[in-house]
């Protein structure tokens, strides 16, 4: 199997298998057969090998984002005119996104950054609540309902060709907390490397954009 067999069997495979908190509401696109054949498309291009990889590690999917398109940090318009793949999805643009990709084009490009990277996300799933984004550790009680799943689709995912060396971590507070103690009882990575969440960039330090751009791509420097 290639990374991108690997990464399609995980993503159709997906189900949480707890319940959830009342008015909690699961975002998987792969139930829709449009988008999985995108993912197709998205992964055979990118992921068709044996590469080893390293992974990023964000929190969970966006409703405009990788909730929709079924492809981490990935919104219909960066996946059209990023990544070449045109779709039909509503041409909606997601913060997180923005970022993400004006890393990767500054990285060279999605194909020369997926060469060497994968995103994925401590829950592959996201979630609303009462129609808005909700976080896996925004409840208590979702993130004691998703630890098991989580734990099956990080163990799952490193059935492909990752680099185990050291993975990244997308968000520097909650996300890191959480990620950093399942790596300790589970030991996936020897070492977790933090990088700010896009978002935050975005949305409160916005006139620092370059700056961070240049911690990611100093942070993803391959030997």
């Amino acid at each position: 199997m290639s990374f991108a067999d690997n990464v399609l069997s995980l993503l159709s495979s997906l189900r949480i298998g707890k319940s959830l908190p009342e008015g909690v509401q699961v975002l998987n696109p792969y139930r829709d057969a449009t988008v999985m054949e995108l993912c197709q498309t998205f992964y055979y291009r990118f992921y068709n090998d044996n590469e080893k990889r390293r992974v990023l590690v964000g929190i969970n999917p966006g409703r405009f984002g990788g909730g929709v398109t079924g492809i981490p940090f990935t919104d219909p318009v960066v996946l059209s005119e990023q990544c070449d793949i045109p779709n039909d999805l509503v041409k909606r643009t997601e913060l997180s996104a923005n970022f993400i990709y004006r890393v990767i084009s500054a990285y060279g490009g999605p194909a020369r950054f997926y060469e060497h990277f994968y995103i994925t996300a401590v829950s592959p799933l996201g979630f609303t609540l009462n129609g808005k984004n909700l976080n896996y550790y925004d409840l208590r009680e979702l993130q004691e309902a998703i630890t098991p799943f989580a734990i099956r689709s990080m163990e799952r995912l490193l059935e492909a060709p990752i680099d185990r060396s050291k993975c990244y971590c997308i968000g520097e507070g909650e996300n890191l907390k959480f990620l950093s103690a399942l790596n300790q009882q589970h030991h996936w990575f020897d070492e977790i490397i933090t990088l700010a969440h896009p978002r935050f960039v975005m949305q409160y330090r916005r006139k620092q954009l370059d700056a961070y751009i240049q911690d990611y791509l100093k942070k993803l420097q391959l030997p």
